[in-house]
This record gives C-alpha cells, structure tokens and sequence, in this order.
C-alpha cells in the first residue's frame, strides 16, 4: 500500500477519536514509514531530523502567547467591550445581540483577510485579538466553529486568489514549478483560474455562518489570564501602550521577517512602559506561553511527519499511479488529482510546500490529456490548496484552535478541523473540478 495514504488515515483516523493529534503524528509517521519500506529505525531517525525543522515556528508561538496574554493583562477586553456595547447600544436585546455578532464575525473575517495580503503577518494577530474577544463571544452565545470557520477562511482564501503578501509567493511557486514542468502561463492568469474555487469556498463560508452554526452556544465564562482580576480596570495609558506594542511587534516581524523578534518586542515596549509589573511579567508570559504550547508541539511533529513521508518516495509514487489511472478521461483525472493533492497536503499541513511535489507530475499529465493552462493553473492550485483547511497540521486551522481553545473548551478536531474540512475542502473540490473541466 501507499505510504502516504496509510500516514495520513492513520493520522485523521487516531484524531478523529480523540487522540492527541501529537500522538497521532507520531503514530501515522511511524506506520507511513514502516509502510514505505524505511523500518522502524530510520523511520525514527528521519523524523528526529524533520522536527527540528519546527522548532522555529513553535518558539515564535511561544512568545507570540506570552505577547497576548501580556497584551490582554492591559486591559483591552474591557475596552472591547465597552466599545461594542457602545455601537449597540440603544436598541432591544435581540437588535443588541444580533448587530454584536454581526460586527464580530466582520471584524474578523477582515483582520483576517488582511493578514494573507495588506498586512502579511498570517496567524500572528490571533493570540493577541482572539482571546479579549471571547469574553464577549461567550455572552452572545456565539459557536467558535462559526468563528474558526471565519478565521480559516480569510487565512486561506486571500492568498490563492490575490496575487499579494502570501498570495504573491503562493501564485509564484504555481508559476515557477508550472514553467519548470514543461508549460509556461503568465502570472496574471492565476487569479482567473482560481475565481471559481474560491467561489466555492464563499458559499462554505456563508453557508457556516448564517446555516451550520448559526444558533446559540453555550459556553461558560472562563478565565484565560492568571490574574484577571488585576485587568478589570484599564488606563488611557495601558492602552496606548498596548497599541504601540502591537505595532512595534508587526514593525519589527514585517522588517527582519521574524515572529520571534516581533513578539519580543512587542513584549519588551509593554516591560519598559510599566503596562505590566515587573513582580507579574514571569507569571503572565508563562501562562501565554502555556496557551500556544499546543500549536507549538504539533508544528514540531507536523514537521517530522511531512519528512519522514517525502523520504519514503511514495509521494511521487502516488502521482504517477493516480497518472496510470486515468486513462484519456479529463474529467476523471480532474477529481482524481485534487483528491492526491488533499492527500499530500493533509499529511504535510502546507499548500506552498505541496505545489512543487505536485506540479512536475500533473503539469505533464495535463498536457497529455489536452487541459488549457487555465484549467491545469485550477488543478494545481486547488490540488495544493486543498487541506490546508482541515489539516490537523496546518497552521490555518491551529491558529483559530490556539486563539478560541485558551479556555479549553474548543477541541482542535471537532470544533475547526472537521468544520472547516466540509464547509472548505469538499466546495474546493467540487469547484476545482468544475474549473478544470470549464476554463
């Protein structure tokens, strides 16, 4: 059997039951390796080398927790508060609660657009605006599958149809391995062959938002900060300094490139202003710390994982077995290939990494079988695309999981992978496939 096949059931089926997706890494690593012939030894190795490939992005979550929690000890929750209660204010309980959830899911899901384009900065603003925000959430009731759906979608969506901030880089490496695979396009065809799945990707989002969890969900009123009780007040001055420490932080991580370097000084702007108390610091930093912990160590064994599969060689095995498959059929070599790029990058948790590992092998075979370049520019986008919603190991559904679950009550699996899956992959295949065959 195919390693990577075996990996990656391995790995959704052990976190479908609630295993620790740690765990389940490790375990679909040791099965995908023993399976492709590597043995238990140098599957052990392999991954061993892989995780320190991780280490860098567990490190700047780390700081970017003790960041948050920092930021959040100023007292900004409060003002959140305040401030949508200000803007509701006025009207009837229902127009209060409906016209909050409105102004949350919006502000949102634009902070999070921007993040992939405007402002490249990713994941980094969810642990400093997500957990304020869930002191109001949790009194509107509001499902946090609403809002991971939310938050998957604006980290996703932008840079497959943008050609900005990542979607630049995301639209290059298509170009780049496209020309390298025998056939040429011009950047600017890009946005136009991947219209039509993030299409479909709106639909999910709509649908997620005003369908699937749209209802009230309880949730109870949780403490995420040590000492919450110091942070009900807030100062003009602790406030001030809050916002100049988040844009210090993006300063810094926009100019050196680093997570790292940003958080600490966004931390080192909140130390110096006396926004938090010297006697305190440790204890704050620590707990945030702790909160992006989880992201952290699943980065590492995502790492470790995507190694221990690419050494095997039944990546390109994969490709060119579903190749042998298809015949002269366009259409079933359309769905064939996004379901091996769903495959691939729900193991290795990166769309940006899939595309080369894709590419060299659906470019030929889409020549062969008479795609336009459009059509074959929506298969490889979509294809690589595909699973960085619903991955356990992408860092498009462990940040929303990082940012909503400091309370512990919003399982990674459950309450983001599995929405975001069928509300974004399976809309993304229907429409990639409808693309390839239409452009």
């Amino acid at each position: 059997m195919n390693a990577v096949i075996v990996a990656v059931l391995v790995m959704l089926l052990l976190s479908l039951f609630r295993v620790n997706v740690v765990f389940a890494l490790i375990a679909g690593a040791l099965v995908g390796g023993i399976t492709g012939g590597l043995g238990m030894k140098e599957t052990m190795i392999i991954f061993s080398e892989g995780i320190g490939g991780g280490a860098n992005i567990a490190l700047s979550y780390a700081l970017l927790g003790g960041f948050a929690v920092a930021i959040s000890y100023t007292g900004i929750p409060n003002l959140l508060v305040e401030f949508v209660l200000k803007i509701v204010g006025g009207r009837n309980d229902s127009q209060r609660k409906a016209l909050s959830k409105a102004l949350i899911v919006l502000f949102l899901l634009s902070i999070a657009c921007f993040s992939q384009n405007i402002i490249p900065i990713h994941i980094a603003f969810i642990p400093i605006l997500i957990p304020p925000l869930l002191k109001v959430m949790t009194e509107l009731q509001m499902d946090r599958r609403m809002i991971a759906s939310v938050l998957t979608f604006g980290l996703t969506a932008p840079y497959i149809l943008l050609p900005y901030g990542f979607g630049f880089m995301f639209h290059e490496i298509i170009a780049q391995n496209m020309d390298a695979s025998g056939m040429a396009i011009d950047m600017a065809d890009i946005p136009k062959a991947m219209l039509l799945p993030v299409g479909g990707m709106v639909i999910g989002l709509l649908v997620a938002i005003f369908v699937s969890y749209r209802k009230p969900r309880s949730y109870q009123n949780l403490s995420y900060v040590a000492k919450e009780e110091s942070s009900n007040q807030y100062s003009k001055k602790g406030i001030v300094f809050a916002f100049l420490s988040i844009i210090a932080a993006l300063y810094v991580q926009l100019t050196f490139e680093s997570m790292i370097f940003g958080a600490l000084a966004g931390i080192t702007v909140l130390y110096v202003s006396g926004s938090i108390k010297w006697s305190e610091a440790d204890t704050l930093l620590n707990d945030g710390m702790k909160m992006m912990a989880f992201i952290g160590f699943v980065m590492i064994a995502a790492a470790g994982f995507a190694k221990v599969i690419q050494e095997t060689g039944h990546v390109e095995s994969l490709v060119e077995a579903t190749a042998g498959l298809i015949g002269r059929n366009q259409s079933l070599a359309a769905i064939l290939m996004l379901i091996v790029g769903l495959l691939v990058t729900m193991g290795i948790g990166s769309s940006f990494a899939t595309i080369p590992i894709i590419a060299t092998i659906f470019v030929p075979l889409a020549l062969e079988l008479g795609f336009s370049p459009l059509g074959t520019i929506a298969i490889i986008g979509t294809a690589g695309a595909l699973g960085d919603a619903g991955s356990p190991a992408s860092d498009s559904t462990l940040g929303p999981t990082a940012g909503l679950n400091v309370d512990g009550q919003h399982n990674h699996i459950w309450d983001t992978c599995v929405p975001t899956f069928l509300h974004y992959n399976i809309p993304l295949i229907l429409f990639g496939w409808l693309a390839a065959v239409m452009l």
